[in-house]
């Protein structure tokens, strides 16, 4: 039996929380610091509570330590990771191939399960084989991998657990590869610190200067959604599928999460004797979910079926939301708008305007299909398209309690020596009291006392008790019975398994390479012994240590060629630019293009 998980972003504990009742199977959340996300931290303290939560479930807490470290942060990784230990996450997310070298010679333990952070750059057989054979349980894959490129992997390594992201942001270039944040505002991406250099404006003009697009967002890419392919990706091998969104609110959270936990439940019910949930317990909804409703900017299934030409968001990077409707009759304060969609008093709404700006405002008042906006935009035009990026009433029904997480456990009642005892999910508890024979049924007030579950993870399925179990039990003392079990059940949950999580012995495999070599982001004595050991001896620094002249920046699997209409390899126009081109931001800062068809690749370089 194969199980799934559906693995949710948690900003901080609240989110986490809602994400484990809204149906993850597990979360992943930052630590205080090393992250790659450096804005949104957590203590130790919020982590451990997080933990205690999930495991009621069996639900899992993953970490994220997955930023490079420098020589000087190196004891305080230590500690950390000793912390979160204790703290009791299940894994934690690693970049730096320091933190694997500590956790085989320095920490107290080597037990400590370790994942493959997608910032490794997880996209080849190769890459996924040598990180198996160095102890990594799992390993998250590059985002632009397609479906059959998954397979291949599972294939050939088929010992890892593949996790894939599913649902979310995309970067641009491959994760782990992008220093553009870096070398134009000093905020390394590989230290949680990017600052959005893909979803900036450029102008793209070519060998003669002539400007072939003006002021747009040539790299921000649409969100992926992958909601309709969960079966290819569950056949292909992966079996965890990550949600992004660690800068997310709360209500994203549980609407994304809802929905996507309800499709895996679909799926299951399909092949009930081949899969099942990583985790316990079934979910109440009080909505119903609905993935254009919260944050979005349009969605793509990105590589998983090959290139596709609309992966790319040139006019905004901004969030756009689910479409309304067409803007009909203007008015001097009002419009109206034909479509079926309902409007609230206080929805936002945006749309692209003649100079393709993406403008967006607040409706102050609704009524039926008339709009009256705070202020009255004034490039809107009849015609134009309408988005919700702000739905008011979604977000109030989001704002309360929205489900109910529960464990459905069958209880079983019998008669000990001395008293009574209550088994059920492998616990049993007695108490000891007299036997009285019952002079008339209890068998209804038993059960209904046994099943008063109140705050508790748990309701109760049903009481199973012999048929001749004829006694009577006051109410106080079955109360009493049932909160015992209730604890022990709990602390049962709260215990660490006894599994060996050591890693397996796997063949050892060579490290790939890269060139130029501080592609593999080495910032530390730690990781740089370690690459030695693996015969990578004369390995530049990383590029936040030594920053080199014409740097190679991103590599992206998006092509501005191919997305231009201008690739000939797939059946696109001849360029009728000369080459190299170049994107140019508002402050002329250029960066050259190259195209590496051989790999299907677009790069991009500093010009300086």
């Amino acid at each position: 039996m194969t199980s799934l998980e559906l693995l949710a972003p948690a900003k901080n504990l609240e989110c986490g929380i809602a994400a484990i009742d809204h149906g993850a199977d597990a979360v992943y959340i930052g630590a205080p610091r090393f992250g790659a996300r450096a804005a949104v931290g957590n203590s130790v303290d919020d982590i451990r509570q997080l933990c205690q939560y999930a495991h009621q479930f069996k639900a899992c807490v993953y970490v994220t330590v997955n930023t490079i470290i420098f020589d000087d942060e190196l004891a305080a990784t230590q500690q950390l990771i000793c912390e979160l230990e204790e703290a009791g996450v299940d894994a934690i997310l690693v970049q730096d191939m320091g933190v694997l070298k500590m956790r085989d010679e320095r920490l107290k333990t080597k037990n400590l399960v370790l994942h493959a952070s997608t910032q490794t750059d997880n996209r080849t057989v190769e890459k996924v084989r040598w990180l198996c054979s160095l102890g990594f349980r799992r390993v998250v894959l590059a985002r632009e991998l397609s479906v059959q490129e998954i397979a291949a992997i599972h294939h050939e390594v088929p010992d890892v657990e593949l996790e894939v992201f599913v649902h979310g942001a995309l970067c641009v270039s491959y994760s782990g590869l992008c220093y553009a944040s870096q070398y134009c505002f000093q905020r390394s991406a590989n230290r949680g610190a990017c600052a959005q250099f893909c979803r900036m404006k450029f102008d793209l003009v070519d060998a003669d200067g002539r400007e072939w697009e003006h002021q747009r967002h040539l790299l921000s890419l649409k969100d992926m959604c992958q909601i309709e392919h969960l079966d290819e990706l569950i056949e292909a091998g992966a079996t965890s599928f990550k949600i992004e969104g660690r800068l997310k609110d709360v209500v994203y959270v549980k609407n994304v999460v809802a929905a996507y936990s309800q499709r895996l439940n679909a799926f299951i019910a399909k092949h009930p004797n081949d899969y099942q949930r990583a985790s316990r317990g079934h979910c109440t909804y009080t909505f119903t979910p609905n993935l254009r409703k919260t944050f979005n900017r349009g969605f793509t299934t990105y590589f998983l079926h090959g290139r596709q030409p609309d992966i790319f968001s040139p006019d905004s990077p901004k969030a756009m939301g689910e479409f309304v409707g067409t803007v009909k009759e203007l008015r001097r304060d009002s419009f109206n708008v034909a479509g079926t969609a309902s409007f609230a008093n206080g929805d936002g709404l945006c749309y692209i305007d003649a100079d393709r700006e993406l403008q967006g405002f607040r409706v102050n008042r609704a009524e039926g299909n008339r709009l009256y906006p705070q202020q009255m935009p004034r490039s809107l035009r009849p015609g134009m398209a309408l988005y919700r990026n702000n739905d008011q009433e979604f977000e109030r029904l989001l704002s309360r309690p929205s489900s109910e997480r529960k464990i459905a456990v069958s209880l079983h009642l019998a008669p000990t020596s001395d008293g009574f005892s209550l088994s059920g999910e492998g616990v049993t508890v007695s108490i000891a009291c007299e036997h009285q024979q019952a002079e008339k049924p209890q068998r209804d007030n038993i059960i209904r006392q046994l099943s008063r579950m109140g705050g508790t993870p748990y309701e109760c399925s049903g009481v199973v008790m012999a048929d001749d179990f004829h006694y009577f039990i006051p109410s106080s003392l079955l109360s009493e019975l049932r909160r015992m079990w209730v604890n022990a059940v709990s602390q049962a949950s709260h215990d660490v398994d006894s599994e060996d999580t050591a890693p397996q012995h796997v063949e050892p495999a060579d490290v790939p390479s890269y060139t130029p070599t501080y592609l593999y982001n080495i910032a530390n004595g730690v990781a740089r012994a370690f690459y030695a050991s693996q015969g990578k001896t004369d390995v530049s620094p990383a590029f936040e240590l030594k920053q080199p002249r014409q740097a190679l920046l991103m590599q992206c699997r998006h092509c501005l060629r191919y997305s231009l209409g201008y690739c000939v390899k797939h059946g696109g126009e001849k360029p009728r630019w000369r080459e190299p081109l170049v994107l140019r931001l508002g402050d002329g800062r250029r960066f050259r293009l190259e195209f590496d068809c051989k790999h299907c690749q677009m790069n991009v370089y500093a010009e300086d």
